[in-house]
């Protein structure tokens, strides 16, 4: 059945379009005008409205869910949950691999039930993008490219196999191969298509994505966010996502950037802009006269950061920009005459003469007023302006108590290394590689730098990793790749590298050096995150930056210094140089960009899919269940389904469960479940060396995830995570409390385990932040905590929470870990599950060492009806497979 047949269409608002001699069937928002003001709804809440049009079945979209969105401008807030279906799903291979898995699992267990095993299989379409797991083991070398996919290749042959197994098995999935470009990028530029056609029907591109980044395509008039991989393979089955009808946020834009500014020192303006607003769980939308002056490139900057400032979205309506973009970047003619046509016959067109629309809220920016920036040490929404930064690493020292004239020989170098040196600096992510201004600059400094005899720092591992193909294409017509890598910034992947982890290694005797001395030294990189412990292990202090400040930085080798004042290093002629005397103005970058052209996109993205011939000569058996090999350490079966043909247990009282860990504010996903490194001495480690693999062959946790026997090992395995229960102690310990004895939080969960006893987790503020990773859901499970009791919660991890079967529990304002004094010694039960409700208030007793026992009433962060049915399922991929055994 087409979709076009699908809706009830109680309002009638079905009509049709002609486009280039094509007829397509769509849903008119002026239908409904007279029930609501839809002319002044945000153009994000357009689209939804426009999904429930178009899905009104009377069960899971109804009259009433319509009139609902329709009435949303009256208070600008609702608190109805509706069910939304987004037209496709987006995959990076770090979650992608244990969705394929999960699927994988899912086919056995319905093989096992009695079931066709087919029956499992994307209903919607799925691109998975292979993006996330080459690293930069080479670099400032003009074989760094070669030699990086060349050990990727080897790495990582049985997860590609896996991929290939899973690109025959399933319908409706597509896998782009490795070397090719980052996820959002690819989707940028080539897979999004502002609107989207099938059975002869029109309405506008949506997806989900296994990434918290997603939201950059939001910047081409696309509805989209990152959700878990749980949550994105019940997309895939035909589970609608359930959500409240959102808050919009308004950010109004005036004006132009001012010379000597980028996208990078905006997007990190606005970053922190939102976070102190507190947008979490909110829609944001861009409007204003602003939007005129800023390039679609921009826009993806912008939007592509919604995750760091808490936001469910960054959305910037479709316009002529949007066209000029789509034109530029090689879509086809009827796409284009497709996107103007319904876009402006169906009200998602934006025009700066239109009455703006309605927000719950929102806040203005004179882009004039944007000044050269960077953020950091460890959050991407903590902006330093540039003259600031060597001021604030200096405070970073201060509260570490460290010795600022402290200098470090390093072994068999001419140069000490000091605390502040840059020792990683990296242009690399999707967020600043997809704009070409910010790259071009980039290239426009190195040529300046190269000509002026500057260099790159002897101690700093520099490195370029763009998101795409065609960023190598126009560095090279515009003649700065060869400047670029003069300086060390020699191509070494197409891929995520530095930003999730992927630095690679320090050279041997930098890293002796920075550990001996216990130096705080710093990475510069272009990317979106800089959580602790994320982009390298020895590396404390993170900076996001633009393109061209991270060279810069590479050529000043410390970020303990002004750059608007200190020169950057000494011309052939022994004069200073400074930062202005090499920086490029907004006419030599805009000459440069005009060189960018669709032939470009259109020769870089023709075979997209096909990969080399490492990739295609990949063997994989033809079966549709996965055979699984029981010696693999990268690719196993998940216990999550062994139990599946039993009948479902109701919700139960938590009694006397144990505190795991106890936290405090902005517990990232990176804290919860680390992409990076796995060390040696861990329970992930020592499991990896039980089963043959040497610590050089241990890859990554990210590349790992498609086996839980790991990735629950790794869980609270974050170099860098601090748990309260013990004194001044980093890493993922605890204390089991019955014996008082010290181990690895994982080695105390089974523990708690064998002893048949639930287990908690307690937290303070932003629980959750970070990427939309949902192994951080699926560990926690599998280490058999059954709540997680925190002060607020990031939205994706909260999901995931409960998509997993884990309750997470929020305690009302004014009550925190602090005001109930726990210290992890106590018993915690949670009373009131067997009537749980959304929302619903529960009784949380403490019961601590000397007896004393202490009620506190807390909220179930259990928000709609859908997600209740999945927590007393056991998790939303159990509620699916239950539903197909079933029938």
């Amino acid at each position: 059945m087409s979709k076009a047949q699908t809706s009830k269409d109680s309002f009638k608002a079905r009509s049709t379009l002609s486009v280039d001699g094509q007829s397509y069937d769509y849903f008119k928002l002026a239908a409904v005008e007279h029930l609501g003001e839809v002319s002044r709804l945000p153009f994000s809440m357009k689209v939804l409205l426009e999904n429930l049009l178009r899905h009104e079945d009377g069960d899971s979209v109804t009259k009433d869910d319509i009139q609902a969105l329709l009435d949303w401008t009256k208070a600008r807030r609702s608190d109805r949950e509706i069910q939304y279906r987004p037209a496709r799903v987006l995959m990076q291979d770090f979650t992608g691999v244990p969705a394929v898995v999960d699927l994988a699992a899912m086919r056995d267990a319905m093989a096992k039930a009695g079931g066709d095993p087919e029956r499992i299989n994307p209903l919607s379409a799925v691109d998975l993008v292979i993006d996330h797991s080459v690293m930069v083991d080479s670099f400032a070398s003009s074989h760094a490219f070669a030699d990086n996919v060349k050990i990727e290749m080897e790495r990582n042959q049985e997860r590609y196999q896996f991929l290939r197994w899973g690109q025959q098995a399933f319908d409706n999935f597509r896998v782009v191969p490795p070397g090719t470009g980052i996820c959002h990028q690819v989707n940028l530029e080539y897979l999004g298509k502002a609107v989207w056609s099938q059975d002869g029907q029109a309405y506008p591109d949506t997806l989900v994505g296994t990434d918290s980044h997603t939201t950059m395509i939001n910047g081409l008039g696309v509805l989209g966010w990152g959700v878990g991989g749980i949550e994105a393979e019940a997309a895939m089955l035909g589970q609608p996502i359930s959500m409240l009808i959102p808050e919009v946020v308004g950010f109004r834009l005036t004006g132009r950037l001012k010379e000597g500014t980028t996208a990078t020192d905006l997007v990190l303006t606005v970053t922190q802009m939102l976070r102190q607003q507190g947008v979490v769980g909110k829609f944001v939308e861009f409007y204003g006269p602003g939007l005129d002056e800023l390039p679609l490139a921009d826009r993806a900057t912008i939007a592509n950061m919604a995750p760091e400032y808490g936001a469910t979205c960054g959305f910037f309506p479709i316009d002529g920009e949007t066209l000029r973009y789509m034109a530029l970047s090689g879509r086809d003619p009827h796409t284009l005459k497709l996107v103007e046509a319904y876009a402006k016959e169906n009200g998602f067109w934006r025009d700066s003469a239109a009455p703006e629309p309605y927000f719950t809220d929102s806040l203005e920016l004179d882009l004039g007023a944007v000044v050269p920036s960077l953020a950091g040490p460890k959050r991407p929404q903590d902006r330093v302006a540039l003259p600031e930064l060597g001021k604030a690493i200096d405070a970073v020292l201060d509260l570490s108590g460290a010795d600022k004239e402290l200098r470090v020989p390093v072994q068999g170098e001419a140069f000490q290394l000091c605390h502040g040196d840059v020792v990683i600096a990296a242009i690399t992510s999707c967020t600043n590689t997809s704009n070409p201004s910010v790259m071009m600059a980039a290239g426009l400094v190195a040529k300046k730098a190269v000509e002026k005899g500057l260099k790159r720092k002897p101690w700093v591992k520099s490195s370029l990793a763009p998101g795409s193909k065609v960023v190598t294409d126009y560095l090279a017509k515009a003649g700065l790749q060869d400047y670029l890598d003069e300086l060390g910034f020699n191509l070494v992947g197409y891929g995520c590298t530095t930003c999730i982890g992927n630095s690679g290694p320090l050279p041997e005797a930098i890293g002796k050096a920075v550990e001996e001395g216990d130096l705080t030294v710093s990475s510069v990189l272009s990317g979106n995150r800089n959580f602790e412990g994320r982009v390298h292990p020895l590396v404390k202090a993170n900076w996001l930056a633009s393109p061209p400040l991270v060279v810069a930085f590479a050529l000043a080798g410390t970020t303990r210094i002004d750059l608007q004042a200190e020169p950057l290093g000494e011309d052939l002629d022994g004069k200073p140089v400074f930062l202005k005397d090499i920086w490029p103005s907004s006419e030599e970058i805009q000459q440069v960009v005009r060189l960018v052209d669709e032939g470009m996109f259109q020769k870089e993205y023709a075979e997209v899919f096909l990969g080399d011939a490492d990739w295609q000569a990949i063997q994989v058996s033809p079966g549709k269940t996965y055979g699984w090999a029981g010696d693999s350490t990268y690719v196993q079966n998940p216990p999550y389904f062994e139990h599946i043909t039993e009948p479902v247990k109701p919700l139960e009282d938590i009694q006397g469960a144990r505190i795991l860990a106890l936290f405090g504010d902005s517990i990232t996903t990176d804290h919860i479940s680390p992409a990076g490194n796995i060390k040696a001495d861990s329970p992930a480690g020592r499991y990896l060396q039980e089963h043959g693999v040497a610590p050089r062959d241990f890859n990554s946790y990210g590349s790992r995830r498609g086996n839980h026997q790991v990735m629950m090992r790794g869980t609270f395995a974050n170099i860098r995570i601090k748990n309260q229960m013990l004194d001044g102690v980093e890493g993922g310990y605890t204390r089991h409390v019955p014996s008082g004895e010290q181990m690895a939080i994982y080695d105390a969960a089974m523990r708690y385990q064998a002893e048949g006893i639930p287990l908690v987790v307690v937290a303070g503020k932003e629980y959750g932040t970070g990427s939309s990773r949902d192994w951080a859901a699926k560990g926690t499970t599998l280490q058999g905590i059954k709540a997680v009791l925190a002060q607020s919660f990031e939205r994706i991890h909260r999901s995931n929470l409960v998509g997993m079967g884990v309750l997470p529990v929020q305690f009302p304002d004014g009550v925190s870990k602090e005001s109930l004094g726990l210290t992890g010694d106590e018993k915690l039960s949670l009373l009131g599950l067997a009537s749980l409700k959304p929302r619903s208030s529960l009784k949380l007793v403490i019961e601590r060492p000397d007896g004393s026992r202490q009620e506190q009433a807390v909220l179930a962060r259990v928000d709609t009806n859908t997600e209740l049915e999945y927590l007393k399922s056991g998790g939303i991929l159990h509620h699916v497979l239950r539903g197909m055994i079933g029938q």
